[in-house]
């Protein structure tokens, strides 16, 4: 299993202040014979107990030196893990949760931009300090 992200519990917490009961802490799917964890499972009730929003949740940090190299390896892991859900839990919706610093420092660039509307991107932008999320998109 892999180790979990610096701002890992920051995440868990800003879902669980908006409402999400954490279901799965990593979020463990196997496609066919390639185990794959996403960080973070969640659901929440809507529209009086009508349904359930199932969202998964890969949580990323951007401390490192190069951004670009940490945007390279999450948009992979966000592009396979979309691929394994879109079988075996369609009704889950995945985003990549980031921390408003790497938001407003390269995630507003056009070359971000322009990669996140190809691969249709979902993300959710949280501050770690305040374990808060800023902005879902």
């Amino acid at each position: 299993m892999p180790a979990k992200d610096a701002f890992h519990n920051a995440m868990r917490s800003a879902l669980m202040k908006q409402g999400w009961t954490i279901t799965h802490d990593p979020l463990s799917i196997e496609f066919e014979d390639v185990p794959l964890y996403v960080d973070i499972g969640a659901e929440r009730l809507f529209a009086a107990e009508r349904g359930r929003d199932k969202i998964a949740v890969e949580v990323k940090s951007f401390l490192s030196d190069s951004a670009i190299s940490e945007f390279h390896t999450a948009l992979g892991q966000f592009l396979n893990y979309r691929m394994a859900l879109s079988e075996l839990e369609p009704d889950r919706i995945l985003y990549l949760a980031i921390p408003k610093d790497a938001y407003e420092s390269f995630f507003i660039r056009r070359f971000a931009q322009k990669a996140i509307a190809i691969n249709s991107l979902r993300l959710i932008v949280y501050n770690p300090e305040l374990e808060d999320i800023v902005q879902w998109q």
